[in-house]
C-alpha cells in the first residue's frame, strides 16, 4: 500500500498538522509519500523530508500554486493519484477544500474527519457533532481521507532525511484566481495550534471585556484565545477564533472556558483537550459535565482572581 500525504504548510515552513497526517497515515501501513505543493515551498519539503515514516517526498513548486487554490491543487493530486491507494490531508481548511474536488474527480467517497485509524480501510469519524462516533469500512480502490490532526500524534523526526522529488506540473484549470488575503495578525500563539487557549462566550457581553478581562490572564499563560459562537455572532471578536464544529476544533494541553455554556457545537471543538476549565456562574451549565475543574463563580470577579494568582505563581 502507498499513501499520499497532501501537506498543509506556508511555503517556508511546514505546519504541524501535517506531521500529525502523516502519523496517521503510518496506522495504515505501507509506504508514505508527502506531497508538498506550492511556491518558493522548498524549506517546507526539506522539513516534510524530515519526518519519520516518510519515504519519499514530492514537490511542486510553481506560481500557479502559490495561493494553493483548490482547483490546481486537486488537478496535481489526481494526476498523481494513479500511483497511490491512499490520499490524506489534515482537516484544516485547505484540506477540507481540496479533497472533496479530488475525491469528485476520482469518483469515489471521501471519508471527512477520520479520528482513528484502525486498518487500511477501517476509519473512526465523529458524526452528531461528536456525539456518536461512526465506524467506517471503506470499499472504494482508493481512499480519500481527511485526518483531525488533534487526534493523532505528530511524527517524530527522522534519523535520515527522505528524499526529494520534483514533479510536473499540470496546466491551471483556471476555474478561479486569488485576489486578496486579509490575515489578522497576533504576538498570541495560532489558536488551532497552542497549547492552551482562554476562551470566552456571551457572558463577557463586550469585545472591550474580551481584552480587559481574558487577555491578561492569556498574556500571562502564553496562551491563544477563542471564543464561542454565541460570542462571534455578537460581534466581540472574529470568526477565527471560533471554537466548535463549525470553528476550529482543537485539542490544548488547557482550555479555560469563561462564561461559555456548553453548546453541543462548542464542545465538539475542544472536549478532547488534556484539562478542561469551566468558570461560569450558572451550575447547571452543560460545560461542566466535560470540565476536570469547574468553578461556579462569576467570570468578572474569578478571571481577574486567577490572572493575578498566575502573575505572582510565575513572578515567584
Amino acid at each position: 500500500m502507498t499513501i499520499l500525504v497532501l501537506a498543509e504548510h506556508h511555503d517556508t515552513q511546514l505546519d504541524e498538522a501535517t506531521a500529525k497526517a502523516v502519523s496517521a497515515a503510518g496506522r495504515m501501513g505501507g509506504e508514505i509519500h508527502v506531497l508538498v505543493a506550492g511556491s518558493g515551498c522548498r524549506a517546507a519539503a526539506e522539513a516534510a523530508a524530515g519526518l519519520a515514516g516518510v519515504a519519499l517526498v514530492l514537490l511542486a513548486d510553481a506560481p500557479s500554486l502559490s495561493n494553493r487554490l483548490a482547483e490546481p491543487v486537486a488537478a496535481l493530486v489526481v494526476g498523481l493519484a494513479s500511483g497511490y491507494d491512499a490520499i490524506l490531508a489534515p482537516s484544516t481548511t485547505s484540506g477540507r477544500n481540496i479533497l472533496p474536488r479530488v475525491a469528485a474527480l476520482l469518483d469515489v467517497m471521501q471519508i471527512s474527519d477520520v479520528i482513528a485509524v484502525d486498518g487500511p480501510d477501517l476509519f473512526q469519524r465523529p458524526i452528531y457533532a461528536g456525539n456518536v462516533i461512526q465506524t467506517v469500512r471503506s470499499t472504494d480502490a482508493k481512499k480519500v481521507l481527511t485526518v483531525r490532526a488533534s487526534s493523532f500524534p505528530a511524527a517524530s523526526i527522522a534519523a535520515a532525511a527522505a528524499p526529494i522529488e520534483t514533479v510536473a506540473i499540470p496546466e491551471d484549470p483556471g476555474r478561479s484566481t486569488f485576489v486578496r488575503s486579509e490575515l489578522s495578525r497576533s504576538e498570541r500563539p495560532e489558536l488551532a495550534g497552542a497549547r492552551i487557549v482562554v476562551s470566552g462566550g456571551r457572558a463577557l457581553a463586550s469585545a472591550e471585556n474580551f481584552e480587559t478581562v481574558l487577555a491578561p490572564l492569556a498574556d500571562t499563560l502564553g496562551a491563544a484565545i477563542g471564543a464561542s459562537r454565541a460570542a462571534v455572532d455578537a460581534g466581540y471578536v472574529s470568526n477565527d477564533l471560533q471554537v466548535g464544529q463549525t470553528g476550529k476544533i482543537i485539542a490544548p494541553d488547557l482550555y479555560i472556558a469563561c462564561g461559555i455554556s456548553g453548546a453541543i457545537q462548542h464542545l465538539a471543538g475542544m472536549k478532547d483537550s488534556r484539562v478542561i476549565v469551566a468558570i461560569n456562574k450558572d451550575p447547571d451549565a452543560p460545560i461542566f459535565q466535560v470540565a476536570d475543574y469547574g468553578l461556579v463563580a462569576d467570570l468578572f470577579e474569578a478571571v481577574p482572581e486567577l490572572h493575578t494568582a498566575v502573575a505572582a505563581e510565575a513572578r515567584a
